[in-house]
């Protein structure tokens, strides 16, 4: 007997193509409609009236159907617990960033196995709360050797890996800002890069100015990485500037922003890409995603997924806190969620159901796109398919 070729996946209530041509509205809606999906890629989108006999059929009952979330900004590769770090902010410590040598020290004693473990558990965790595709950055190694390996175990998991030998300065560099830079742009990325499709940089005080930051994204770029940047978190600073200056495809927090910065990003084909869980785990102050948008800029959403400020790998959760606290619509968070992460690492076959796009999609265990936000904390995903493949 011959393996089936294709799957119509029918009766959907409520489809989001995120391709307004397709349907209405910015999210492309298609009621009561069908997605032929063959050989991992969509064939065919419509109403179910007109849809073809397929080897297979998915009976979805009426749920609304997504892409699958793209989460564009995830720390995977670790070892050890900071819950007592999470513990003492939640009594009143403010979040300073410090604590990531903690987990540099735990990440360089670990085994490849571990590390491995712990990024095919949260990878899988993820999965199931539909994130189709992850980015996977080091930056807990800091070493020649621990940065190589976080990359070529991400790696293992994801084409979208992204070099950040630049989070903190380490311990055993201390006073000597130059003199890791130096490794950072020499030995450390002609060992990391054939890993890595990205280089990052924390552009913070207390971590990387803007020229030390410079220097390292000019050199990524010129080995062939693309530019993200970690700008403006914990505080006002140049890093928003610096990611449009060089093109990069995303500045990543964006909470403390001037109005030069929100023009900078508006004229720019830069992404912003916001991370609430950081916020919700610091008790620091949201962005303004709603000023943002308002500025035409463009907005992703992503997890920030990591042991010390965010430990969530929920985009759902992502986008709950996105309406709630941020200021953007329930559409507006779950287009951030897919063709704006998608948009965040450059990619044009995922984050949107088309024709020719990946075959990446969520049914979720409710009618419509607004019960990601409208019931928080509530598992809605009733089946993930990645690749073509629905999972169980």
């Amino acid at each position: 007997m011959n393996a089936p070729r294709n799957l119509l996946i029918d009766n959907i209530g409520e489809l989001v193509t995120n391709e307004p041509r397709m349907g209405k509205g910015p999210l492309g809606i298609v009621q009561r409609a069908a997605i032929l999906v063959e050989d991992g890629a969509v064939a065919w989108v419509g109403r179910s009236a007109y849809a073809q006999p397929a080897d297979r059929r998915l009976d979805v009952e009426g749920a609304a159907v997504l892409p699958g979330f793209v989460d564009s900004h995830a720390h995977l590769v670790f070892a050890g617990d900071r819950a007592a770090e999470f513990a003492a902010r939640m009594a009143g410590e403010r979040y300073n960033g410090g604590g990531i040598r903690t987990t540099v020290a735990a990440t360089r004693a670990a085994s490849d196995d571990d590390l491995r473990d712990t990024v095919g558990r949260l990878r899988r965790e993820a999965l199931r709360q539909g994130t189709t595709t992850i980015e996977i950055k080091s930056g807990y190694g800091l070493s020649v050797a621990d940065e190589e390996r976080s990359l070529r175990i991400g790696r293992e998991f994801t084409d979208e890996t992204t070099f950040l030998g630049a989070h903190v300065v380490p311990s055993e560099y201390a006073g000597r800002v130059d003199d890791y830079v130096g490794l950072i742009c020499g030995p450390m990325l002609h060992a990391a890069a054939p890993y890595a499709r990205w280089i990052d940089v924390f552009c913070e005080r207390g971590a990387f100015d803007a020229d030390h930051s410079r220097a390292i994204l000019t050199v990524g770029q010129a080995a062939g990485l693309g530019v993200r940047v970690h700008a403006n978190q914990l505080g006002p600073g140049p890093g928003v500037r610096l990611a449009v200056e060089l093109g990069a495809a995303s500045a990543d927090h964006c909470t403390h922003l001037s109005a030069s910065d929100v023009d900078a990003l508006a004229g720019s084909s830069t992404v912003a890409t916001l991370l609430p869980g950081a916020e919700f785990s610091t008790r620091s102050p949201y962005p303004d995603g709603r000023r943002l948008l308002d500025a035409r800029v463009a907005v992703a959403l992503a997890t920030d997924c990591n042991p010390g400020s965010s430990y969530t790998s929920s985009m759902p959760f992502c986008i709950a806190l996105a309406v709630r606290e941020m200021g953007m619509t329930p559409a507006e968070a779950v287009w951030s969620a897919t063709a704006g992460g998608a948009k965040a690492l450059r990619r044009t076959d995922i984050g949107v159901l088309r024709p020719g796009a990946r075959a990446d999609l969520t049914v979720l265990d409710a009618p419509s796109h607004l019960h990601l936000a409208y019931r928080p904390g509530v598992p809605l995903i009733r089946h993930v398919m990645h690749n073509g493949v629905l999972l169980e």
